[in-house]
């Protein structure tokens, strides 16, 4: 038989090296997985909102709470003080007074940058699902509750010549170049962007860099006009602004990121963006809302679901199979304090009615039961 040994110092050594290196192993992967995750975030979260305006009222909390890119309209209508049909939850927006709110509202858009270095900002958001959005439902609420006092709705995009004017903006910007042959020629002109402006590696005879500075000609000139009108700040309609810029993805996709065009670019942009909500947020009394969203790309084309007004299947809950209407809607709140109050209203004046009813004399009839006692007693 043989005799058994005791584990040598060489089969503990062993055994020491063989964890020490699994451990380094375990560590080595969890700092893989650490970095794959923060690589992942902010390849997810690298689009931002940034609000670079906002008066006292509205509340902006700091934070690093992502909001998806579809709800951007309805943060729009909150800041704004209106209803949206489904709440928004996302903690960066804190109720404000009910009987206040802002005169203007300005959304600028800018398409092919992530982030922008912006020197002063209110609080600013990571952004999830960039899909492309527009603000027709706030400008139909405005045009709906203010229709009679002409509010001012602008929504801009220089790059496709797309623009609607609605109320008294049909009369201010009247002048605004909006076609890029139009803003071309603008640039052209005594008080253009181009004596202002370092342009260093940007070209005037470019295309690209050229479009890119036609958007900055587009917003230097919607402040000049709205000084010229600066009565229209102080009315009781609140003002809509929706602007688009894509410059600096027309550069990135010519020059590359990397490229000292398209970082002169995004420089310039910055401070322009910075200026430009200064100036309206100065013109409308303290009291504008201005948000800056950066998108480096869209996820999707912007579409407009159609539905034909014959169709015979109207399902008001899509998830019920039995065509059952949803428990709540964003008209709940109106309802219920319309029945509660009229109910109660009407059961306090029953009980007024019954009380006095009770408690009436007999002794103080009316002169029409008077006399028609007193004619029976004569007969």
């Amino acid at each position: 038989m043989v005799p058994q040994t005791p584990l040598s110092v060489v089969h503990y050594s062993y055994i020491i090296n063989s964890s020490l290196q699994g451990c380094k192993l375990a560590a080595a992967t969890s700092q893989m997985l650490v970095k794959y995750a923060s690589g992942c975030y902010i390849c997810v979260h690298g689009d931002s909102l940034t609000i670079l305006q906002s008066p006292e009222f509205v509340s902006f909390q700091k934070g690093d709470w992502a909001i998806s890119g579809e709800k951007i309209p309805d943060l729009v209508a909150l800041t704004m003080g209106f209803s949206v049909q489904e709440d928004l939850s996302w903690p960066g927006l804190q109720a404000g007074p009910l009987f206040q709110r802002p005169r203007a509202n300005v959304l600028v858009v800018v398409r092919g940058v992530d982030s922008l270095a912006l020197p002063q900002s209110v609080a600013s958001y990571p952004l999830e699902n960039p899909v492309p959005f527009t603000l027709d439902s706030v400008a139909e609420t405005i045009h709906s509750l203010f229709a009679e006092d002409t509010p001012v709705v602008l929504q801009l995009a220089p790059s496709e010549e797309r623009l609607y004017m609605l109320g008294k903006a049909n009369a201010v910007f009247e002048d605004l170049p909006v076609t890029l042959q139009q803003i071309r020629a603008r640039l052209s002109q005594d008080g253009s962007v181009l004596a202002s402006l370092p342009l260093n590696s940007l070209s005037r005879n470019a295309e690209a860099d050229l479009l890119f500075l036609s958007e900055v000609q587009v917003l230097h000139d919607i402040t000049a006009l709205l000084q010229r009108h600066r009565h229209l700040a102080k009315d009781h309609s609140p003002d809509l602004y929706s602007l688009e810029l894509s410059g600096l993805e027309e550069l990135s996709r010519l020059y590359g990121q990397d490229s000292p065009q398209y970082r002169d670019a995004t420089a310039i942009l910055a401070s322009v963006l910075q200026k430009f909500g200064e100036d309206v947020y100065g013109l409308y009394g303290n009291s504008a809302v201005v948000e800056v969203v950066t998108v480096k790309t869209f996820e999707a084309p912007l579409t407009r679901k159609s539905r034909s007004i014959l169709e015979s299947q109207q399902i008001s809950n899509p998830g019920s199979p039995y065509n059952l209407a949803y428990k709540y809607n964003f008209q709940y709140a109106v309802i219920f304090n319309i029945v509660l109050w009229l109910m109660i209203a009407l059961a306090l004046a029953v009980i007024v009615v019954a009380y006095n009813l009770w408690n009436m004399d007999p002794g103080y009839d009316s002169i029409i039961y008077r006399m028609t006692n007193q004619k029976i007693r004569m007969d």
